[in-house]
């Protein structure tokens, strides 16, 4: 098991994610325990939740633990994540004193920490939550930054819920969306991945090249479908990917060709809302389900008729936020690392 950091999908097996979904199974059947009774983990939020707090902070208070809810440069020090920089402005701390300090007092750390969507080439080092893994002492979790890994688990859980076990050969499309404000590509670079690596015949559905994902995650996903089986494709043709699928995942996400830039790309995607999930769209399936990680634009990404119908896991898979967070921090606390132990990074 990889007892560092969960801090993406990648750095996992396939037989240690299976773990953590049976695991999280397991906790669906039964919420209350006391895996991390003395336990403790830090919560630290660069920007704004609700599923993700909520279900980290009760899923802690259930197994016994505690959670610590911070929001740097709010209820704490603005932080400085720059090596060698001369602390003039802003920020009152570094992330070396942060990590260490933290590390000494509880026994993990989640972080949420969005790009800043200004210069790709700079948000895609994913410097917070990198920060946060090179100087602390205990396992980092990712709340999401560049990637959003506890909401992969939840999704595969669901769709194993709702379709079984072996997901391999399913027909799988992951959607651009609409949405008036350009969004993290996050939910559908893990997406990508993590359809990929359980095997399922994957479709990225977008308006134009200029909407694929980072070439990073694009090569995962290659990566994964040689490994795995299954297959990618790519397609700007939403009667086409639609029909027969099995799965229909939807993202608003912004053009990274244009970050920094939005209002070039803006008429672009005003262009596009035409790919809103519909019923329409749905009858091409192959009686498909429907799931978004939420929180999603009623009548702007899905339409009422497609988020109130049977076909519409969304909610199973935000509940399996909670099951699969527990999973990975019994996991990690479970590994042997406690609070101020030194380990490699």
């Amino acid at each position: 098991m990889n007892n560092k950091n969960f801090l993406g999908t990648q750095d996992w097996s396939r037989p240690e994610l299976d773990s953590l979904l049976e695991q999280a199974r397991r906790f669906r059947a039964n919420r209350l325990g006391n895996e991390l009774q003395g336990r403790s983990i830090a919560l630290l939020f660069f920007n704004p939740s609700m599923r993700t707090r909520t279900s980290f902070e009760l899923g802690a208070h259930q197994l016994g633990g505690k959670a610590i809810v911070l929001a740097p440069g709010k209820d704490a020090w603005p932080i400085e994540f720059d090596v060698g920089s001369v602390m003039d402005g802003e920020a009152e701390e570094h992330i070396a004193e942060v990590a260490r300090v933290l590390s000494r007092y509880v026994d993990l750390i989640g972080v949420r920490a969005f790009p800043k969507f200004q210069d790709w080439s700079v948000d895609r080092e994913d410097r917070v939550i990198n920060a946060f893994a090179r100087f602390a002492t205990v396992p980092v979790i990712n709340m999401e930054t560049i990637t959003h890994p506890c909401q992969e688990l939840a999704h595969i859980m669901a769709l194993q819920q709702h379709l079984g076990g072996d997901l391999k050969g399913r027909k799988y499309v992951l959607t651009w969306t609409y949405h008036p404000k350009p969004l993290n590509t996050a939910v559908a670079n893990s997406a990508l991945q993590i359809a990929t690596r359980y095997g399922m015949d994957v479709t990225l559905l977008c308006p134009t090249d200029e909407y694929l994902l980072d070439p990073r995650y694009m090569d995962f996903a290659r990566q994964n479908v040689a490994a795995n089986g299954g297959s990618l494709s790519i397609s700007h043709d939403p009667q086409a990917a639609y029909r027969g699928a099995d799965v229909i995942y939807a993202k608003s996400w912004g053009a990274i060709p244009y970050f920094g830039r939005w209002d070039q790309e803006k008429p672009i995607r005003d262009a596009h809302k035409h790919f809103i999930v519909d019923e329409a769209k749905m009858a091409l399936t192959n009686n498909g389900m429907f799931s978004h990680c939420l929180p999603l634009r009623r009548n702007v990404k899905a339409t009422d008729g497609v988020m109130d119908s049977k076909a519409c896991i969304a909610i199973d898979e935000a509940e399996n936020r909670l099951h699969v967070q527990k999973a990975v921090m019994v996991s990690l606390v479970g590994s042997g690392i406690g609070n101020g132990e030194s380990r490699m990074v």
